[in-house]
């Protein structure tokens, strides 16, 4: 019998604890107005462990969704629903002859439509599809073609409904990249030579680019007893990488640049000249190495147990600018403000845009509430913000377009889940993203408390 302290150890405390059940709620309470327009789900993935499991690493726990169901100026539901993988019905990673089963993660770490499917995602394991009632389906690898993780961040292009992925491992292949066209259908992958096996947790693209980091996390095996198998490599160097999407076999362009981490891509898009130009979160070297420390502490319930916005109290927004014709990378920080999980208009993948949404704030000790913060890229400036109560953290904020007709960049709604930091209560925002600083126009009143996660979505009725 697991003694109560040791039980303690492992339960991270207030905002993070996990619920330990499912449940289902309707008609749930609205402040002001939810905009009428809103008709879908809003879905939200993070890592919950069962009840009786150790819940000491941030990054630990089967995947759990939330849903919400936005119509007519209602909030017509709440669930919640594990993902139930290999991993959740106890099924090893590694088989007794020493394969990997990418079958048996747990998918805790985003939630996307493409084609008419959701799939609840995890970096490391097959892409889970979920019905819109948030019930487990089944991995997928796309009729047997996908034999690669799927990264929990993949890319829509808006011009041609292709959805760009890639999977990366520690074994070879190292890192693959793979798309499925507009319809769901797995129709190019290919192998990316690269140098080591790193962790790669986002990427991005361009009309034309796939923008790759190649950063200095690398695969250490003498770290996998501790539970996370990649550390900093100061000899690895940092760079990042154009390769074509759009010519089968083009060979990576890359870039050196000043070693740093990137856990999240706003955007990147072509200038007039050819350049590539990407907005991101970054980490200098020290600040991801105290942060990596902390969220691989099995005992971080004891101290400093962080909200997905704390974390943005070691990174900032910063800027590369890509020049193919000079083989030259330039950085520059946008902000000194520390900020995470940026997010913009999906419609502008791969294309200028203008407004960057982030999280920030919420760590012990720190003078600055958690905000959602707007940027204003084509100004290199911060636009707007607003804070919440110093008892309040924030989850990501997911931008929804407005609908019916012409409009603009930020014509639309921001759609982040508020918890209680003593874990008592949770709310789901609804604010106008032309006019951040106002606060939300609708508070939905959720019927528990809800753990503060990873990446979310806003998946729209279809018309």
């Amino acid at each position: 019998m697991i003694d109560p302290e040791t039980v303690a150890r492992y339960e991270l405390p207030g905002h993070l604890r996990a619920v330990p059940d499912e449940i289902d709620a309707a008609g749930l309470p609205v402040t002001g107005a939810l905009p009428p327009e809103l008709d879908g789900r809003y879905l939200r993935n993070g890592p919950n462990p069962l009840p009786g499991e150790r819940s000491g690493i941030l990054q630990a726990g089967h995947g759990m969704l939330h849903g919400v169901r936005l119509r007519g100026g209602r909030a017509e539901w709440y669930r919640n629903r594990w993902v139930r993988t290999g991993a959740f019905h106890g099924r090893p990673f590694v088989t007794p002859d020493g394969r990997l089963d990418r079958a048996a993660t747990s998918a805790n770490t985003h939630v996307i439509g493409h084609a008419g499917h959701v799939y609840a995602l995890v970096e490391v394991g097959l892409p889970y599809e979920v019905t819109p009632g948030l019930a487990t389906v089944g991995p997928c690898d796309f009729g047997g073609r996908l034999t690669t993780a799927m990264t929990a961040h993949p890319k829509r292009d808006p011009g041609t409904g292709e959805l760009h992925f890639f999977g990366y491992g520690f074994v070879p292949p190292l890192l693959t990249y793979h798309r499925l066209d507009a319809k769901g259908e797995l129709v190019h992958s290919r192998e990316v030579p690269v140098r080591a096996g790193t962790m790669m947790h986002d990427f991005a693209i361009t009309e034309h680019h796939v923008v790759w980091l190649d950063l200095p996390m690398t695969f250490q095996p003498a770290l996998a007893a501790q539970g996370m198998p990649y550390g900093w490599d100061d000899s690895h160097g940092a760079r990042l990488g154009l390769m074509r999407h759009d010519r089968p076999g083009a060979e990576v362009t890359w870039f050196e640049i000043e070693p740093c981490w990137i856990f999240h891509v706003g955007n990147a898009h072509e200038d007039e000249s050819g350049r590539v130009v990407l907005d991101a979160v970054r980490y200098s070297a020290a600040e991801w190495t105290a942060l990596w420390t902390l969220l691989s502490r099995a005992d971080a319930a004891r101290g400093f147990a962080p909200s997905a916005a704390a974390l943005a109290g070691r990174s900032h927004l910063h800027r590369w600018t890509l020049d193919p014709a000079t083989g030259t990378a330039t950085g520059q920080r946008l902000d000194d403000r520390s900020v995470e999980f940026p997010t913009i208009d999906d419609d502008l993948t791969g294309r200028r845009s203008r407004y960057l949404y982030t999280v920030t704030g919420g760590e012990p000790g720190s003078r600055e509430r958690c905000a959602i913060v707007k940027y204003d890229t084509a100004a290199g400036a911060r636009a707007a913000a607003y804070e919440l109560d110093a008892d309040t953290v924030l989850g990501e904020a997911v931008f929804a377009p407005a609908t019916g007709g012409p409009r603009g960049e930020d014509d639309g709604w921001l759609l982040a889940v508020a918890t209680r930091r003593d874990g008592s209560a949770s709310r789901l925002l609804v604010l106008d993203a032309a006019r951040v600083e106002g606060g939300p126009v609708a508070a939905v009143e959720l019927p528990r408390a809800v753990p503060t996660g990873f990446h979310g979505s806003w998946l729209p009725e279809p018309a």
